[in-house]
């Protein structure tokens, strides 16, 4: 069973710069450290050690859901859907286009449109988000 390695965690925390001090993201949801919404709060502070605990936290809590469903792919595109549901959640990764084709052929090119269409936030397309899709799917096709 694969589990999420430190690249994915280095990825994660390229994307999601580390706030120390609660905040709202693009989207209007309470945030801290690096990405970390559950239970964020208003006026909340932690150290970077907390943050770096938090992630950590955040991506077993991924591996966990992700071992439920038994993907059939390699280290790297293991480490971009951790990457891809981290930022949107694994509801929303189940529910997608991207895991019927990961699950059919997890090797079929098309899976990189499928990332790329994941670049809206609040209804509007993020430079942020288009670079992080096109870094999942380089890390998903990466031999």
């Amino acid at each position: 069973m694969l589990k999420a390695s430190n690249r994915v965690v280095d990825l994660i925390k390229q994307f999601e710069s580390l706030q120390l001090k609660e905040y709202k993201c693009p989207a209007g949801i309470r945030t801290i450290g690096y990405g970390h919404t559950k239970g964020a709060y208003v006026g909340q502070q932690i150290t970077p050690t907390i943050a770096l605990e938090m992630l950590w936290q955040d991506v077993r809590i991924i591996d966990l859901q992700l071992s439920k469903i038994n993907l059939k792919v390699n280290q790297n595109q293991y480490d971009a859907i951790v990457s891809f549901v981290f930022n949107l959640g694994f509801g929303n990764f189940i529910k997608s286009t991207l895991f019927d084709k990961v699950t059919s052929n997890p090797n079929d090119p098309t899976i990189r449109d499928e990332f790329m269409k994941w670049k809206f936030a609040a209804h509007r397309e993020l430079p942020g988000l288009v670079r992080r899709r096109k870094a999942e799917a380089d890390l998903y096709f990466k031999k």
